[in-house]
């Protein structure tokens, strides 16, 4: 079977701009910025102004997170082809995909296959880097054989 890597992509800069929303939105919310309610928020529901600027500067990490990952995917070099594992690549192995992008974790396509979309500080790439097609390495309970690299 073949991964369609466009259509990967395309769901992995979806997911990304999902989550810039959501963090958006829980931003405006906190601040009292909530054009559809236009309430500033009470301070009790928080516990104090304090835990409230805790919960600010939370989700204001995660979105700073989550915008380093979309500028991670618009750099990546999707139609270069590689004979070794490298960011960008869709690497097949005998149980499972695994695109080398952004820590965004499985990622369901349009034919009901399912990719892992992982980064480059993932531990299961740490294994994959520089292998080939036919390589094999053990990860956690077993061995794993590199079968294909898009």
């Amino acid at each position: 079977m073949s991964i369609n890597k466009q259509e990967l992509y395309n769901k992995c800069i979806d997911l990304v701009n999902e989550r810039i929303d959501q963090y958006n939105e829980k931003l405006d919310s906190i601040s009292g910025q909530n054009e559809q309610n236009k309430f500033h928020p009470d301070f009790d529901e928080y516990g104090n102004k304090g835990e409230m600027l805790t919960e600010y500067e939370k989700n204001s990490a995660y979105l700073d997170r989550v915008r380093n990952m979309k500028e991670t995917l618009a750099n990546l070099d999707i139609d270069h082809r590689s004979e070794v594992v490298r960011p960008g690549s869709v690497v097949e192995t005998k149980n499972q995909y695994y695109f080398v992008s952004v820590p965004l974790g499985e990622v369901q396509l349009s034919s009901g296959s399912s990719v892992y979309a992982i980064s480059t500080e993932a531990p299961i790439y740490k294994e994959l880097e520089e292998k080939k097609v036919g390589d094999k390495f053990h990860f956690r309970d077993g061995e794993v054989e590199i079968v294909n690299i898009w």
